[in-house]
């Protein structure tokens, strides 16, 4: 027996007609197709790629020249408000096609070797909500259904350039293996098992690391130790009532094999 399912609107569309409807002045939406001639000969994702293309190579001092632009390097959205000159879009606007599909873009840095220099994040789970989840209906798993934009910049002597773009959606059976790292953490919360031992000071969890799944894993995302967020159950080790904020994240060497090197 299959599991009931339903269409939907996706959240991000229905996000925007709310914004037009209202007229709302932070609904500011730039738009990559001007013409409906222009969709029927290529698809969105042929459009982005093609418009990416021509910087293949540049780095991104040369990128910015060429777009006339100069973006802070020390901002957070950076690489974001790149991404989206690079597509025509002014760097404070939402690029409307991505809010109506949903799709999540991230910006990748590579080592010389290929290797990704970070995971990739995810919001933060609040623990009090998770265990009050289940899997199918999960904010986690629905983030993972997203079709996904990855930028892929790579260190050329101490230069980023860029490399190549490439739209993905996380394969069915990988979506199940993280099922598990989602489970094993919930679990962890609920019987207040957080922390494993503190040696030095220093506070090792039973989150599942790297070595429990080849795909993802659960450790800090948080400005500092301070940083938290209320426990539904106290820990069992530090007694604690809250605990550093924690997220989701993607393993480095996944991204490498199966987004980047595929």
């Amino acid at each position: 027996m299959a599991k009931q399912r339903a269409f939907s609107l996706k959240q991000g569309y229905v996000n925007h007609i709310i914004a037009t409807i209202a007229n709302d002045p932070g609904g500011n939406y730039g738009k990559l197709i001007t013409s409906q001639t222009e969709i029927m000969k290529r698809s969105l994702e042929e459009i982005v790629v093609e418009k990416f293309q021509q910087y293949y190579g540049k780095s991104i001092e040369e990128i910015q020249v060429t777009l006339g632009a100069n973006l802070n390097r020390s901002a957070k959205n950076f690489y974001a408000s790149l991404t989206k000159l690079i597509l025509g879009i002014g760097p404070d606007q939402e690029i409307e096609e991505f809010e109506k599909a949903d799709i999540i873009v991230k910006s990748i840095r590579l080592k010389e070797n290929d290797f990704p220099k970070e995971n990739i994040s995810f919001p933060n789970f609040k623990f009090e909500e998770i265990i009050k989840e289940n899997w199918e209906t999960s904010e986690f798993k629905n983030i993972l259904e997203h079709k996904f934009l990855f930028v892929f910049y790579k260190y050329v002597d101490n230069s980023l350039v860029l490399r190549k773009v490439k739209f993905w959606n996380m394969p069915y059976r990988d979506i199940l293996q993280v099922e598990k790292v989602w489970t094993k953490a919930k679990n962890i919360i609920e019987r207040g098992e957080i922390v494993n031992r503190i040696v030095g000071g220093i506070r090792y969890t039973n989150f599942p690391n790297k070595k429990f799944s080849n795909i993802a894993h659960v450790r800090p995302h948080a400005t500092n130790s301070d940083d938290t967020y209320p426990l539904p159950i106290a820990d069992k080790v530090t007694f604690a009532h809250d605990y550093t904020k924690h997220c989701f994240w993607l393993n480095n060497n996944y991204i490498r094999d199966e987004i980047y090197l595929k």
